[in-house]
C-alpha cells in the first residue's frame, strides 16, 4: 500500500489485504493490471475496488450457497431414504430366513405365524416407504425446479425479459477485468425513450409497459449473443459490447435507434395507432483502469447531449457531431 500511495484507511486496509491473502482471483487480476499499466490509485479506485470485491462478499457468502446446500440436503435425503428403503428389504429376507430354520420345530405353528405377521408388516412399512421415497423425490425435483426459476427471476427484469440492473452490474464487471487483460475494447450503449412520460399520461401505464417492451425487443435482437442488453432503471436501458469500439457499438446504437423509429405500436384495447416511437442514445468506450461508474457517467452525458439536441439521435462520447434521423 505504501509504495503504491494508498491511503490506510479500513476499506483500502480490506482490499488490500485481501489482495496479498489472494481470496480472490478477480481482484488480484484487477490490481496486478492496474499496477501493470501504472495507473494511480485514486479515492474514486480504491472505493470501486473496495465496493466490487469486498463489500458484497458478507453478502454473497451467506446467500451463493444456498443452492449448493439445498443440493446436498437433497442428495442427503435421497442416500437416507433409499438405505431405510434397503434396511427394510433386508429385514425381510432376514425374516424369512427365520422363519425356514423353525419350520423344523416340533410345533412350528405359533413361530410361522408371528414370522408371516413380522413379514407382512415389514413388506408394509417397504411399501408404504417406497412410495413416500418416490413422493418425496418429486417434490423435490420441483424444489430444483423452483430454484433455477427463482435464480432466473434474480437477474431479470419481469417487465422486458432483459438483465436487470443487478445482473448488468456484474456483467459489466467482469467484461473490464476482460477488457484490461486483453486490451480489447468495451463499449456500452444507453438508451431512454423520448417523451415517455406522455405515453403514460395520454394512453396509461399499460401502454408506457407496452413501449418499454418494444425497445426492449428491439434492443435484445439488435445485439450479439456475446452482449448483454438490460433494463438499467425507469425508461433507460442499456448494453454492454465486449470488444466494440466506440465506432461499433455507435453504429449498433443508430441501428436500434432507426429500427425503433420505425415500429409501429398500436394499443391492443381499441388497436389505435400509437405515435411513432423514437429512442435518444448515448455511447461511450471503456477507459483502461476506470471505475464502471465513471464509464456509466461518460455515457449517461453523451445520452443527455443526446436529448439536448433535440432527441431521436445517438451521441458517441465527446463527439461534437452527432448521428440524428
Amino acid at each position: 500500500m505504501s509504495m503504491h500511495r494508498v491511503p490506510p484507511t479500513p476499506e483500502n486496509f480490506s482490499v488490500w489485504f485481501n489482495y496479498a491473502m489472494g481470496a480472490s482471483s478477480a481482484l488480484k487480476k484487477t490490481i496486478d493490471i492496474l499496477i501493470a499499466n501504472k495507473r494511480k490509485f485514486d479515492p474514486a479506485i480504491n472505493h470501486e475496488l473496495y465496493v466490487n470485491y469486498i463489500e458484497p462478499q458478507s453478502d454473497r457468502s451467506t446467500t451463493n450457497g444456498f443452492p449448493e446446500q439445498l443440493h446436498g440436503v437433497i442428495s442427503s435425503a435421497k442416500e437416507f431414504l433409499s438405505s431405510a428403503i434397503s434396511d427394510n428389504r433386508t429385514q425381510i429376507e432376514s425374516l424369512g430366513e427365520v422363519s425356514l430354520q423353525f419350520q423344523t420345530a416340533s410345533d412350528p405353528q405359533p413361530i410361522i405365524e408371528k414370522l408371516v405377521e413380522e413379514l407382512s408388516n415389514a413388506t408394509t412399512r417397504a411399501s408404504g416407504l417406497e412410495a413416500n421415497f418416490v413422493k418425496a423425490s418429486e417434490e423435490l425435483d420441483k424444489i430444483g425446479d423452483s430454484l433455477k426459476l427463482a435464480e432466473l427471476h434474480s437477474n431479470t427484469d419481469v417487465l422486458t425479459g432483459l438483465a436487470n440492473r443487478r445482473s448488468l452490474e456484474a456483467f459489466l464487471r467482469t467484461a473490464q477485468i476482460a477488457a484490461m487483460e486483453t486490451g480489447d475494447p468495451l463499449s456500452i450503449l444507453m438508451i431512454d425513450i423520448d417523451h415517455f412520460k406522455t405515453f403514460n399520461d395520454s394512453f396509461g401505464h399499460q401502454v408506457g409497459d407496452q413501449v418499454l417492451r418494444l425497445v426492449a425487443k428491439v434492443l435484445q435482437e439488435n445485439v450479439r449473443s456475446g452482449d448483454l442488453a438490460a433494463r438499467y432503471g425507469g425508461e433507460e436501458l442499456m448494453a454492454v459490447l465486449p470488444g466494440a469500439s466506440l465506432d461499433k457499438c455507435t453504429d449498433v446504437a443508430e441501428r436500434v435507434r432507426r429500427r425503433i423509429s420505425e415500429a409501429r405500436l398500436t394499443r391492443r384495447a381499441t388497436g389505435e395507432e400509437i405515435s411513432s416511437i423514437t429512442v435518444s442514445i448515448g455511447v461511450a468506450q471503456f477507459r483502461l483502469g476506470e471505475s464502471a461508474e465513471a464509464l456509466v457517467e461518460r455515457c449517461d452525458r453523451a445520452l443527455y447531449q443526446a436529448k439536448r439536441s433535440g432527441r431521436n439521435r445517438t451521441v458517441p462520447e465527446n463527439v461534437e457531431g452527432v448521428i440524428a434521423a
